[in-house]
């Protein structure tokens, strides 16, 4: 069976315990609805007019109710005479193609049919300037040509820099909305200086050409659309930064300080750019943004199917499986690193034969002197923590917990005969 086998063969893994997380879940629940009241103010109304060509700005992110969203949006600019198209806005996702670009939405429902308008889609950029540092400013062609520009994105804390306007409407025109060479830009001088080149990009692409207005949503702890607004450029630069902290504040969160393992089933590129929310494992892939708890060793076990074989985050974890290797496309996942100039996140963690080994692993060398009272978490993914399960020795921390409850349990994993869990 081998060393590895030898090491790890008695190390006990703990029965657990099933957990409900208890989060704010108010949402809206006629998002269209909501959206369209916000549309029809009349200071939003006024800056359309009869025969503009519209580039309405999409991206690679799962949005709550996106379809919708950009269906609504191109209705109401349809409804003031307006020609709408639609940009794919998401860098250098997408394999960097056009047609990559294209399947993207497609895959997350966005297309001419349900869009109810065209979709343009190209690499070719404009260079619209430089910032004072340097960096070039660059524009989607198909974009920077419209009588009119609107993006559409979520507004949420980054999960690998802080400052006052993180992932948002802003980040959507700089690194979206410039496709692969200006996300590449964006990312050149690293995350350190992310915060500053971010917003400044994005307010050159503002002066220098017709950006109308931007949809902003901020999503609940369960990913449903809390608040839709509707902003004009002079509001994206003053409301953003007020709208970023109450996204904060509706983040959910593992509610424990200290983990010594943390097992996580699935990640990919649609539950996070980063495989796994660092904002929820306490694990980022740069040293410029922090929160979270403190994991002393990760471990995940597979790629989701949507993320194609794109791995981002595996060399954040400690231990993964050769399940979730024999999956990776290491040309995409390579490429993502290669964009962001971040790559620890796209190393290939331990890789373990199996699920339990590599949990086994964890446990081992998660420093603690008995085994038997590892404080152990497992997770679907970092989108699904309403409900997760706990070692024993967590059970009393979650009994005294006003936002958890145990359901079930404790009970044992159950391995099949190749050592996967069920």
């Amino acid at each position: 069976m081998g060393i590895l086998h030898d090491l790890l063969k008695d190390i006990p893994i703990p029965k657990v315990a099933k957990v409900n997380v208890h989060f704010d879940d108010t949402c809206i629940e006629n998002v269209p609805l909501a959206l369209m009241e916000k549309l029809q103010q009349d200071h939003i109304r006024s800056l359309i007019r009869p025969g503009m060509e519209i580039a309405v700005a999409v991206g690679s992110r799962g949005l709550d109710r996106l379809v919708e969203i950009v269906a609504t949006t191109v209705a109401f600019l349809k409804e003031q005479g307006a020609k709408p198209f639609i940009v794919p806005s998401m860098g250098s996702h997408g394999g960097a193609t056009a047609e990559g670009q294209r399947a993207v939405l497609a895959h997350l429902g966005v297309t001419e049919e349900t869009a109810g308008c065209e979709i343009r889609s190209s690499m070719d950029v404009v260079q619209l300037g430089q910032l004072p540092n340097g960096l070039p400013v660059y524009m989607d062609r198909f974009a920077a040509n419209a009588d009119g520009i609107v993006v559409i994105n979520r507004i949420k804390p980054h999960t690998a820099f802080r400052g006052p306007v993180e992932s948002g409407l802003m980040k959507m025109l700089s690194i979206g909305l410039g496709k692969q060479k200006g996300a590449e830009a964006c990312h050149q001088l690293g995350f350190k200086y992310m915060a500053e080149n971010v917003p400044a990009m994005a307010k050159m692409m503002m002066e220098k050409k017709p950006v109308l207005f931007g949809v902003a949503t901020i999503e609940n702890a369960f990913d449903k659309v809390a608040i839709v607004d509707v902003l004009t450029p002079k509001e994206i630069i003053e409301k953003e930064p007020e709208l970023q902290k109450k996204a904060k504040q509706l983040l959910p969160r593992l509610f424990f300080d200290q983990i010594d393992v943390l097992v996580i089933d699935q990640i990919g590129k649609n539950i996070s750019g980063d495989g796994m929310d660092p904002n929820i494992t306490g694990r980022y892939p740069t040293p410029y943004a922090h929160g979270g708890p403190d994991v002393n060793k990760m471990v995940v076990l597979d790629l989701t199917p949507e993320t194609e074989g794109n791995a981002n985050g595996v060399g954040t974890a400690d231990f993964t499986t050769k399940r979730l290797v024999d999956k990776m496309d290491l040309e995409v996942t390579y490429a993502n690193g290669l964009t962001s100039t971040v790559v620890a996140p796209t190393k290939i963690a331990t890789t373990l034969p199996n699920d339990r080994m590599a949990i086994q692993a964890a446990i081992k060398t998660c420093n603690i002197l008995d085994f038997t009272k590892v404080k152990l978490v497992r997770i679907q993914n970092t989108l699904k923590i309403g409900e997760i399960e706990v070692s024993e020795a967590l059970i009393p921390y979650v009994e005294s917990h006003p936002n958890m409850e145990v359901v079930a349990g404790p009970y044992e994993w159950v391995f099949d005969k190749h050592g996967q869990l069920f």
